[in-house]
């Protein structure tokens, strides 16, 4: 016991630098993801302000079944795939394309300023894009709408027309997402052995045989750890943009599990309820995560896992 209490101490001692750098990051998971874990409780009670957590009468799965048997349900649950999903579709394989084209750039001042350029959504504030949508798009005097009515078709009101919001929703979290995904696979890409392409030259092979048979089998497994973490979020959509995007007109198409959560729990303070719903969510997650991991080591070999 005593020693594996020093090989601890030493082990501290030694990487204490990097455990202090740590410690933000396991503070923040302890106190906002493992602290509030026995609230989940509220999700079989039927809780009422005041009178504590643990209070209430018990219902078992009563907010459960109101939940699978509202109208609402499916609507919800298609609603959070989809928003969820097509970035995924659409935008998981232009980080990789984007990341083979910088490493190809050969003008290393043209580099960076594309980097910057591309970088730079991913740092801006959710609620200053999500502005940045709405006045755009304005129908009075949006730069849209601006240039549609000046090649003489009618102004389109996207904001407020349920078939636009998905499209809306998937091209700006793409805009503003693939830059910065991008570095990992640079990072992988420069760490491939440089005599590989070395051979491939003296063998003959073109960019595009150099890009499909070296560079993307030698950054396999850096798609495969992404794409599965992609793939555990694929039911969390995130909850400021959607809210702040989404109004009475579109909830047919933009209305998702975390804000009918908001709706039911901050708003309409049937906390049981929305507690239930959050739940529903989390479990579904994790079987989606587990079966894609489960699905990609039979696959590829290769898993979180």
């Amino acid at each position: 016991m005593k020693k594996r209490m020093s090989t601890l101490f030493s082990l501290v001692k030694r990487d204490k630098y990097l455990l202090l750098m740590f410690s933000p990051i396991f503070l923040y998971y302890v106190i906002f993801m493992y602290v509030p874990m026995p609230g989940i409780l509220l999700a079989f009670r039927n809780f009422i302000p005041g009178q504590g957590m643990f209070s209430g009468e018990w219902v078992g799965l009563r907010w459960f079944d109101q939940f699978v048997n509202s109208i609402y349900f499916w609507r919800l649950l298609r609603n959070t795939f989809l928003l969820a999903f097509l970035p995924l579709l659409f935008g998981f394989s232009i980080p990789i394309l984007f990341a083979v084209c910088i490493v190809e750039i050969k003008n290393r001042t043209f580099k960076r300023f594309a980097q910057t350029v591309t970088y730079l959504p991913h740092f801006i504030s959710t609620v200053v894009v999500a502005g940045m949508i709405i006045n755009f798009l304005s129908p009075t005097d949006g730069i849209v709408n601006t240039l549609i009515a000046k090649l003489g078709m009618e102004k389109v009101n996207f904001m407020m027309d349920a078939g636009w919001f998905r499209t809306i929703f998937t091209s700006s979290d793409i805009w503003q997402s693939f830059g910065f995904s991008s570095i990992i696979y640079i990072a992988a890409i420069m760490g491939i052995d440089p005599e590989m392409y070395d051979s491939g030259k003296i063998d003959g092979v073109n960019k595009f045989q150099e890009l499909w048979h070296l560079t993307l089998p030698s950054i396999k497994p850096t798609i495969v750890i992404l794409l599965l973490l992609s793939l555990g979020g694929i039911m969390s959509v995130g909850f400021e943009k959607v809210y702040l995007l989404y109004n009475g007109a579109t909830y047919e198409t933009a209305d998702v599990l975390s804000t009918y959560v908001y709706r039911m729990g901050i708003e309409g303070q049937n906390y049981g309820f929305a507690t239930a719903v959050g739940l529903f969510n989390s479990i579904i997650t994790f079987v989606l995560v587990f079966a894609a991991n489960t699905m990609t080591r039979r696959l590829t070999k290769m898993s979180l896992w």
